[in-house]
Order: structure tokens, then C-alpha cells, then sequence
């Protein structure tokens, strides 16, 4: 069983819209996954919500704009280094970096006992998330 995870030893998964570094996969814990997003200036993940998990972003570096509802009403929250964001199971949302700088944020899913056993991998999960935006799981994990 592994207790301690380097953020320097990771899987890459370079999206269009992002790069997530897989640092703990979901099969390494009960209720948890770790990685490390990188969005470029001026660009956003699409609009998503996750129904198994909730989130917590750490801000690292750069700055952007959280974009967030419980239903269709977004609200819109700037965010910078420092800051922790909190993303709620089954809320709608997304993080753009500002135009100046990328956007680098350490982020935890956490499960609790709604985990999605037919995802029981990170990369099980991409593939899910690849075919829903049509996007080519190989070009994604190079």
C-alpha cells in the first residue's frame, strides 16, 4: 500500500482543453484521486459536473475565473494562488485562465461512498470522458 505520492512522478493526460498530471490514481484509495491541472491562457475545460465526487482545487499558479451552478444560473468567482475551491457533487462548472498566464492547480477528488465502480481507474474514466466530448483517448495519453 502506498502512503506517500511525488508530485514529480506522474501520468500526463494532455486534453484539448487542459493537462491533468495524474499523481494518485482512484485505485490507489477508497475515496480519493489526486492530480495536477495546467489549463493554458485563456483556455477552459468545457462545462461539466461530476455526480460521484466532489472537489477541492488548491490554487497554485496563475489566476482564472471559477464558473459554477447548482442549476442553469452560473456564478462566477475569480480565483488566484492561495485559494481553495470547493466544487459541490452535481454542480455545473468550469475554471478559465486569464489570457496573461496558465493556470496550475493541485486538485482532490473525494468520493465518499458514491464512487463509480465501472470507473474504478483515472484512465477508466478518461476513456468515458473522451468518447462524451469525442476526443481520441490516444492522442489524450501520450
Amino acid at each position: 500500500m502506498n502512503y506517500i505520492f511525488k508530485t514529480n512522478s506522474w501520468e500526463r493526460y494532455c486534453f484539448p482543453t487542459h493537462i491533468n498530471d495524474l499523481i494518485m490514481d482512484r485505485s490507489e484509495a477508497k475515496f480519493s484521486e489526486v492530480f495536477i491541472v495546467i489549463i493554458e491562457p485563456g483556455k477552459a475545460p468545457p462545462i461539466h459536473k461530476h455526480d460521484d465526487t466532489e472537489q477541492i482545487f488548491y490554487i497554485l499558479e496563475g489566476r482564472g475565473t471559477l464558473k459554477i451552478s447548482e442549476n442553469e444560473n452560473f456564478t462566477e468567482f475569480l480565483i488566484e494562488p492561495g485559494d481553495i475551491v470547493r466544487i459541490p457533487v452535481s454542480n455545473w462548472h468550469s475554471i478559465m485562465a486569464d489570457k496573461n498566464q496558465p493556470l496550475k492547480y493541485l486538485a482532490i477528488d473525494c468520493f465518499g461512498n458514491s464512487k463509480n465502480e465501472d470507473e474504478p481507474t483515472w484512465e477508466s474514466h478518461v476513456k468515458v470522458l473522451c468518447k462524451e466530448q469525442n476526443w481520441n483517448f490516444d492522442e489524450v495519453k501520450k
